[in-house]
């Protein structure tokens, strides 16, 4: 699987309480043609999984060579006691989507469903509901992250409130 060295971007969401969250993600996917749908596996250990399950709504920046710094904060920190979006320029969508202004390549989503096969990643299948970019670019790939620590091992699980 690593010599298919996918793109990495950053899914972020929030909560009907207000709660932002965003984790580096490498396993999305465009999921359709007609209806447009996108999907985007996230780690059941992770702050960002718990807090996508009560929102209906994620944005996906897309990273390029030059967003390593963003990938390492979003990737090796961990929600639960870490404001990751401190010190950064952040807008917000018309559902209160933490959009990250330094990450312009990237798909407003609206959550359609979400299967947990028993895996430790679940499947948030999406209607994309716009996309932006500021032009062409290289994707950052898993192989120029491949040697980050993530905020939590694969086998951990986010426990539920």
């Amino acid at each position: 699987m690593a010599s298919l060295d996918p793109p990495m971007a950053v899914v972020t969401t929030v909560a009907e309480d207000g709660t932002r969250a965003g984790s580096l993600v490498g396993f999305h996917a465009q999921a359709s043609i007609e209806g447009q749908h996108y999907a985007v596996w996230l780690s059941k250990a992770n702050h960002t999984y718990l807090t996508s399950l009560r929102s209906a709504h994620l944005a996906l920046h897309f990273l390029t060579r030059d967003d390593l710094a963003m990938a390492e904060r979003f990737g090796t920190r961990s929600g639960e006691d870490t404001d990751k979006f401190a010190g950064l320029e952040v807008e917000a969508d018309e559902h209160g989507v933490p959009l990250l202004t330094a990450l312009p390549h990237r798909l407003l989503l609206d959550r359609v469903a979400t299967l947990d096969d028993g895996g430790d990643h679940v499947c948030v299948t999406t209607r994309v509901r716009s996309a932006a970019t500021s032009g062409r670019f290289s994707p950052l790939r898993l192989s120029d992250v491949d040697h980050l620590e993530p905020g939590h091992a694969a086998e951990e699980r986010a426990v539920h409130p």
